[in-house]
Order: C-alpha cells, then structure tokens, then sequence
C-alpha cells in the first residue's frame, strides 16, 4: 500500500460548444490528488510542495470554500452533515495548486468517501472569472458500481455566453490508475456544451513536481489567458454575450443521481 494516497494526474482537457456556432478546443493538463488528512505531511516532505506557504507548488487553504483560511475539510464535512450525508471516511481535493503563488481552478472536485472508503458524494466547487464561486454538492449511493452518473440544475453564471438555465449531466471515473470526468450542459433544446477531463495517475514527488513545471510551464497562468482568449475567439463567431445574473443566495446546491431518462431533463435539484 503506498505511504499517501495523495497522487498526481497529468491528462488533457477538451471543451466542445454545439450551437450556435462549433467551438471546440483541447488542452495538456495536470491536476494533484490530494487527500486532506496528508496536505501537512505531504508539505513536509516534498520539497516543491507547501501548505499556505510560498512555493514552486502550493496549497492555499483561501483558494477555496467562502475564501477564508479555514480548514478544507472542516467546511467540506459541514456541508456533507447539513445535507445528511455520511462524513466518516476520507476527502480527497482533485485541483490544481498554486504554481509561484497563483492559481485559478475553473472546477475543483472533492471526491467524500464513507468509513469503508466507497464514495458518499461528490463535491463541485465552480470558480468564474468575476471572482465569484458556487458549489454543487450530489450524494452517490451506497454500492454504486462502475461509473459514477450525476445531474444538476445549473445555478451559477460561469460563461458569459450561456445562461443558468441549464442542466449540468455529470459522468465520473473516480480517481484510480485513471480519471476521467465528463460534464455535458443541456438546455431546453439538448446538449450545448461538452466538457472532459481525461488522466492518468503519477506519483507524488518531487522530481514529478519538477517535471509538470516543465512540461507544463506556468499551467495555472496559462489557465486564465485561454480563458479569456477562447472567449474573444467565440465572441468573433457572432455568440451573443448573456447577462449576468446575481450569484445564489446559498453556497452549496445539492443535486441528485442521474438516470438515462432524467438527464435529458431539468432536475428538481434545490439550494442549502
């Protein structure tokens, strides 16, 4: 059994809009796997890697949640308990890190997990590029096999080129050898956009850390300027820009296991 079961995912992202106009793109990508009861450990032993401290790599405890330097897990394991979902086992942070002090993480994922290790829920934790975030948070069953199929109504504005008045339809492979975590966004009239990350698992060290920083130079940078840059690429096409509404009231919305019938239509989804 490994020392952590902290890990390090390197991968590709692919983004696909279907109307009004085609818009797809594709990116290298990596992402730590970080179980919050080793972040402190992790830190004293890699070199690279700091928890709320300066370094090449690091961990910042206000990059997430409502931005306060607070206890991820303990803000994770209040919102598990106000939905009623079982909080015994492990979570385990799928983001980017800080690389020389910034990041930026579109999505984020907490994966929960019972006292037995099986999954208890799925955490989502949305950032825009208004400086606003939102969270969407989906219990999985207990004996859940295979891939791991989710829905939820979106509530939150992330692209100024759509609305919230979407479905967010979700199918993930948890972290293993592999990962992989598609999001399909429907609206009235059927998929709009297809989002997918696709992984494969490394090793947590140093010289892994030393790599990614090469192969994948100022990733978190890189993040917020694609970001920005495919936006005027899809203004060109003649995308309309949507207003933007207030952000919800409540930070988390629970969502629901999805079923082949239910994604293709709103879910009855609602705010905690």
């Amino acid at each position: 059994m490994p020392e952590f079961q902290s890990g390090f995912y390197t991968g590709s992202v692919m983004h696909h809009r279907l109307r009004p106009r085609q818009h797809r793109l594709r990116y290298s990508i990596f992402y730590m796997l970080l179980d919050l009861d080793e972040v402190d450990a992790l830190a004293n032993k890699l070199r690279l890697f700091s928890h709320n401290r300066f370094n090449l790599f690091s961990l910042h405890d206000r990059d997430h949640g409502e931005g306060a330097a607070q206890s991820p897990r303990d803000r994770i394991v209040r919102h598990l308990r106000e939905a009623g979902i079982e909080t015994d086992g492990p979570i385990r942070l799928l983001t980017m890190p800080r690389i020389l002090g910034y990041a930026f993480n579109p999505l984020s994922i907490y994966f929960c997990h019972r006292s037995d290790d099986s999954l208890s829920a799925i955490f989502y934790e949305v950032n825009n590029t208004f400086g606003q975030r939102h969270n969407y948070l989906i219990p999985v069953p207990p004996g859940t096999q295979g891939a791991i199929r989710q829905e939820s109504r979106k509530s939150f504005y992330v692209s100024p080129f759509m609305t919230t008045d979407m479905v967010y339809s979700f199918s993930i492979a948890p972290p293993g050898k592999d990962l992989s975590v598609s999001v399909i966004g429907r609206d009235d009239d059927g998929p709009l956009i297809i989002a997918k990350l696709t992984a494969v698992r490394q090793d947590l060290t140093d010289a892994s850390l030393a790599r990614a920083f090469i192969v994948y130079p100022l990733l978190t940078f890189k993040v917020i300027v694609g970001i920005y840059w495919e936006a005027l690429l899809i203004w060109l096409k003649g995308i309309r820009l949507q207003s933007r509404p207030s952000p919800p009231d409540r930070p988390v919305t629970i969502g629901r296991g999805a079923t082949p019938e239910s994604s293709r239509r709103k879910s009855s989804a609602h705010d905690v």
